[in-house]
């Protein structure tokens, strides 16, 4: 197929164009900005843009299809000349479900924790040689993308997002994918910017269970009683399996898993993590994985891209990055550093840079969030909220959120590097969590502090 891409440079729609050039489709694509690794992975397979910006001569009656990004705009000039010209636009999953509607799909959804249970699957199955088509939203150890798609694997394993699929096509991610396999990790309310109730927020997982194929099978977790109730009240005919937190028990920093099989020492550690694991445990299980299986081949997983991610360690401290923002991420993120490290003095960082994250009416969610940190920070942009078109956020509004009285705010990326930078970490555990980069801080030069 020739398959044109506008807004190819996305972290999901650059690795979903090198997934089908791989397959053998013809790609080409726009954006109006890439940056890396998107730049440099186009570029090596010559998917890289001559130019940035839009080009309505690119688009042509030889495609065959059109892949829009959520960075495009409805009035796009590429997309506004596809329509005119009566192409088949897909949005990203639209387009994953028509590749996939055939295949038995697993699809793996909730507020958080998706991304590491798609990624423990995956790990699990690549151990064993079971060859699946995957979606999952970060670079994983052992695979070469974050999508790969083949015309002969029986199964799709699928990151389901909650987050609108395109400018044209406002529904959920994950209710375009008709799961035959689903699992919900739970729910927390995000993206108030799409969303702006939780009511409305929790519909779309209610949504998402009504969209699954009948007969299908839903894995839950049963401590999250949004999640139970969400899931147990469906009219859709589809068979339940409940999982809960498992045993395990943290000796000397390392956290050890009570199971079946005996203890199994882990890669990872936080409650939440075993949560997830117990999740991927079983769906692992309705793949044909068993538990001994499953358990040998989960016990070297060290976790995904920017997960709980460790990026510098000696005799005394030990840095982590985390991609948490949501107020339940960071809350689990903290407590879980806290649990693994009891000892050390834990100074935990924060950066607000989500839309949600900086709507004065949703940062109330964040209230406790940090209170696991002995030391806590919150880093935010007052720059990045008008960019936004945000109203702006003082700090004495964060400040009242989180009810600490000893927070440390920043606004400033050199006040807050200078901070960092003079600390004396000893001792000490130090948590960094954003899905951004605290104004261009270099996660590298912070090993230089150990």
């Amino acid at each position: 197929m020739n398959i044109h891409f506008i807004s190819i440079g996305g972290s999901a729609m650059h690795n979903l164009a090198l997934a089908l050039q791989a397959k053998g489709d013809t790609i080409t694509g726009s954006d109006d900005a890439i940056f890396e690794p998107s730049k440099s992975r186009l570029a090596t397979k010559g998917l890289l843009p001559e130019s940035m910006g839009w080009f309505p001569e690119k688009i042509h009656s030889g495609l065959n299809a059109i892949i829009l990004g959520m960075h495009a705009k409805a009035d796009n000039p590429e997309l506004i000349k596809a329509q005119e010209l009566g192409l088949t636009i897909y949005s990203y999953p639209e387009f994953l479900y028509e590749h996939a509607k055939n295949k038995t799909r697993v699809v793996i959804g909730g507020s958080h924790g998706k991304t590491t249970i798609t990624s423990m699957i995956l790990h699990v199955l690549k151990y064993h040689n079971v060859e699946v088509d995957f979606m999952v939203g970060a670079q994983l150890d052992g695979f070469d993308r974050m999508v790969h798609l083949t015309e002969e694997n029986e199964v799709i394993v699928l990151e389901g997002d909650e987050y609108l699929s395109s400018p044209i096509d406002l529904r959920p991610k994950f209710h375009l994918y008709k799961a035959n396999i689903a699992l919900l990790s739970g729910i927390a309310w995000d993206h108030i910017n799409v969303f702006p109730t939780f009511e409305n927020y929790v519909d779309q997982f209610s949504i998402f269970v009504d969209t699954m194929v009948k007969g299908g099978m839903m894995v839950y977790f049963e401590e999250d009683e949004v999640v139970k109730k969400v899931v147990e009240e469906t009219s859709n005919q589809i068979k339940k399996y409940p999982y809960k937190t498992p045993e395990y028990t943290i000796e000397d920093g390392a956290t050890i898993l009570d199971t079946i099989e005996g203890e199994i020492p882990l890669e990872i550690f936080g409650k939440h993590n075993l949560q997830n694991l117990e999740g991927a445990r079983s769906i692992c299980f309705h793949l044909g994985i068993g538990e001994e299986a499953f358990y040998e081949a989960i016990a070297d997983f060290k976790g995904a891209s920017k997960r709980l991610e460790k990026i510098a360690e000696n005799d005394q401290t030990v840095v982590y990055k985390d991609f948490a923002h949501s107020p339940s991420k960071v809350g689990a993120t903290t407590k879980a550093v806290r649990e693994q490290y009891p000892n050390r003095k834990l100074l935990a960082c924060l950066e607000l840079h989500t839309y949600s994250s900086l709507n004065e009416d949703f940062l109330k969610e964040y209230e406790g969030t940090l209170e696991g940190a002995d030391e806590a920070v919150v880093f935010y942009s007052p720059h990045a909220v008008k960019i936004k078109r945000l109203k702006e956020v003082t700090e004495e509004q964060i400040a009242n959120a989180f009810k600490r009285d000893d927070l440390i705010i920043y606004t400033e990326p050199k006040a807050f590097k200078k901070y960092l930078f003079e600390q004396n970490l000893k001792d000490t555990a130090l948590l960094l969590m954003s899905s951004g980069n605290y104004g261009g801080l270099d996660f590298e030069e912070l090993k230089s502090l150990l």
